[in-house]
């Protein structure tokens, strides 16, 4: 197939990339700056000046959108939210107008999207069904989001959003920065401890997008989290139990609001999310449980 990838530098991008040629399909990535060509992998200009992504492509049977400013980088100043928010609404609008464009349309539009759309709690548990909008920054942004992506439908287009949860990653993700007061014998309990991390390991990421491409049932909103998310306590306890470090030092509320401002609710609140839709279709997730999940990830040379 042609698949068309939007923000396929970023983290998930760049390991999708690294598996679809190998199962013979042929990408297409946008980028802002001019790139050569590199073996099955096209590299198109777009979001610039001059630029006609659409005349390069001339059609496409996949369209998956990643592009968006990292919500992990820096403080959430007004003016960071605002790049957020805006990067992602321009991001979709660019790509419904490239599709338009298109004669031959294609079959499915992959839009990343963030189990921030639901409420914080505690009690609650979230699947696709879930109406409720988290009436916050990241509720209110995944929303929108959704809402522009689904304009897609109007080509009839089978348009997917993929709820991502809180991805681990060896190179990226949250990993890294939730593991390093281990490395350090400072770990231990974030906030109250009873918030839930709905987590997924980045290879079921990239096989839950490959999933969705091939299976035609998918449509709408699909959880992409492991089917055993843990409260912060037991999740801080795994990972000092994998590093063979102490879960002692417990960090107040107050300390990390000071350190990270609004951002800090991605760590001192959550959600139970359970991936229902990726469960009935019978897809099989190949790290379920957190431990082997954190054993891959931090003793894998794979």
């Amino acid at each position: 197939m042609k698949i068309i990838i939007a923000g396929g530098s970023g983290f998930i991008g760049k390991k999708l990339t690294e598996l679809l040629p190998k199962n013979g399909h042929e990408i297409i990535i946008l980028t802002r700056k001019e790139k050569e060509t590199d073996g099955p992998i096209k590299f198109v200009q777009w979001l610039s000046e001059g630029s006609y992504p659409e005349k390069e492509i001339g059609g496409a049977d996949v369209v998956i959108n990643l592009a968006g400013v990292s919500i992990n980088d820096g403080r959430w100043t007004e003016k960071h939210q605002t790049q957020i928010y805006e990067s992602r609404m321009k991001a979709t609008d660019e790509l419904v107008r490239i599709v338009k464009a298109f004669s031959k349309k294609p079959s499915v539009f992959i839009n990343a999207s963030a189990i921030g759309i639901y409420p914080a709690s505690n009690q609650m548990v979230y699947t696709e069904q879930s109406l409720e909008v988290a009436d916050d920054f990241l509720g209110r942004t995944v929303h929108d989001w959704e809402r522009k992506s689904s304009e897609m439908r109007e080509f009839g287009i089978r348009t997917v959003f993929m709820r991502f949860g809180v991805i681990m990653g060896k190179e990226g993700g949250a990993l890294p920065l939730m593991a390093l007061p281990y490395k350090l014998f400072l770990g231990g309990t974030v906030g109250s401890g009873e918030q839930w991390v709905s987590w997924v390991h980045i290879t079921d990421v990239v096989r839950a997008i490959i999933f969705a491409i091939e299976n035609s049932r998918l449509f709408g909103p699909v959880n992409v989290t492991a089917p055993n998310p843990k409260r912060m306590k037991e999740f801080g306890k795994t990972i000092g139990a994998v590093l063979h470090r102490p879960h002692w030092f417990p960090v107040p509320v107050f300390l990390m609001k000071a350190a990270l401002g609004k951002k800090s609710s991605l760590v001192l609140e959550g959600q139970q999310v359970i991936p229902k839709v990726l469960l009935d279709e019978g897809f099989e997730f190949k790290f379920p449980v957190l431990e082997p999940a954190l054993n891959d990830l931090f003793y894998s040379f794979s």
